[in-house]
């Protein structure tokens, strides 16, 4: 039996990149469908309504808690066989929803419940609409692919659509840390399917012009640097001692811009702490970056150019600076399978009175796509989600008018394919 699917997963790919099925390209819109997203617009405002009410910080287990108890019953009232898997990390559970029909395509669909916003910010940051504009912290990212994903999938079971082997749809809630405790459950997962579709949002109308999707997202690290130095009365004898903080402040100054040389690397320094006494030299110091790689290699090459940096000009003499850096998450790259799939989303948006799809090349920002492609088994796109901003910061917000076009291009898409690896099923 594994024989066989992976011989259908390689024909459905081969049919994808080959462009095979393209009747699809700048046909007539499929008016029912079309008209069914924009008759659901206000069901999705009030799903997401429910969903950013119920603040879902990463570090907040019990708020996610919550919300992926929501998700969950979401997912059952569209009749999915509804299971919980465990975090790696000992954190709240992934929510994945099954669905099986009678037709060969095995699709997975995924988006993550975490925000970055702590516990109480919506006291701060309400949900609110002001005209074309959905306000609320998380609502774009990742609350609105979310939703999309839902909305979708009701839209295709009023129409009776079965044209699949198996839709898989996977919620995870530590995406904004790096997805620790569910990325190996996101890459083991994905193998199993011919498509991957991740519902990250894509940048407001009013950033870009045009909603799209994207190629390629940077893979994510961290790096550490600690320095030991030597603890010492602060008044009485600080000669004695060795100031880890001095140091470690000079060797952060030193390193900023290390990854300026090292191709496809960004690195910024964001966290610090040292000493537990305000009258006592700090014996021990430590910072911690965020580490953006665009190649395969870029890992390596960075961590020997920082390690050769410290070395250079210790400033405090008898310290030892130690640098390590912990890849996180992996490069998405779509490929050509990937770009395929983009293709096929520009042709369906197309159909749309000639809406236009940009193709976003690459963003620095990670992605759980990135783990979904790993294997290379399957074909993933990512950007599916919402049009919106302000993501990570304040005021985070959805383009109202993004969602019926957003709806018809995720459930047009999933038809579609299903079609496709209908027609390649000997």
């Amino acid at each position: 039996m594994q024989i066989a699917r992976t011989a259908l997963q390689s024909t459905v790919l081969m049919l994808l990149a080959a462009g095979v099925g393209a009747s699809a390209r700048a046909a007539q819109a499929d008016t029912a469908l079309r008209d069914a997203a924009t008759q659901a617009q206000p069901a999705v405002i009030e799903t997401l309504r429910a969903l950013v009410t119920t603040e879902s910080g990463s570090t907040d287990h019990e708020g996610v808690d919550t919300l992926m108890t929501y998700l969950d019953t979401r997912l059952r009232a569209l009749d999915a066989r509804v299971d919980r898997l465990p975090s790696a990390t000992g954190g709240p559970d992934l929510v994945r929803g099954v669905f099986t029909g009678n037709g060969a395509l095995k699709v997975m669909l995924i988006a993550h419940a975490d925000t970055v916003y702590d516990r109480g910010i919506l006291a701060r940051e309400p949900y609110q609409q002001k005209g074309n504009l959905l306000y609320g912290p998380g609502i774009a990212d990742d609350k609105g692919g979310i939703a999309v994903i839902l909305h979708a999938l009701a839209l295709l079971k009023a129409r009776g659509w079965t044209d699949y082997a198996t839709v898989t749809v996977l919620f995870n809630p530590d995406e904004e840390i790096g997805s620790p405790g569910s990325g190996e459950t996101i890459a083991t997962l994905a193998a199993d399917h011919d498509v991957v579709l991740s519902f990250e949002p894509s940048p407001a109308k009013a950033v870009i012009e045009h909603e799209g999707v994207l190629l390629s997202a940077a893979g994510t690290s961290q790096v550490r640097m600690t320095v030991q130095g030597l603890s010492a009365h602060a008044g009485a004898a600080p000669e004695q001692g060795r100031n880890a903080l001095l140091e470690l402040a000079h060797q952060v100054v030193q390193t900023k811009d290390v990854a300026a040389g090292v191709p496809g690397a960004q690195l910024n320094w964001t966290t610090a702490s040292a000493g537990t006494a305000r009258n006592q030299i700090p014996e021990r110091a430590e910072a911690g970056g965020d580490v953006r790689v665009m190649q395969a290699d870029s890992n390596e090459k960075l961590l020997a150019a920082l390690q050769a940096k410290v070395k250079e000009r210790p400033l405090v003499p008898d310290t030892t600076t130690t640098v390590t850096l912990e890849p996180l998450r992996p490069i998405y790259v779509a490929g050509d399978r990937g770009r395929a799939l983009a293709d096929l989303a520009r042709d369906i948006y197309a159909e749309l009175d000639g809406r236009r799809l940009l193709m976003h090349p690459t963003t620095n920002g990670g992605t759980d796509a990135g783990f979904a492609g790993r294997s290379g088994k399957a074909a993933v796109l990512e950007g599916l989600g919402l049009a919106g901003w302000g993501y990570h910061a304040r005021n985070e917000y959805i383009e109202i008018d993004s969602i019926p076009p957003r709806l018809y291009l995720a459930s047009r898409m999933l038809i579609e394919l299903g079609r496709r690896a209908h027609a390649a099923t000997p």
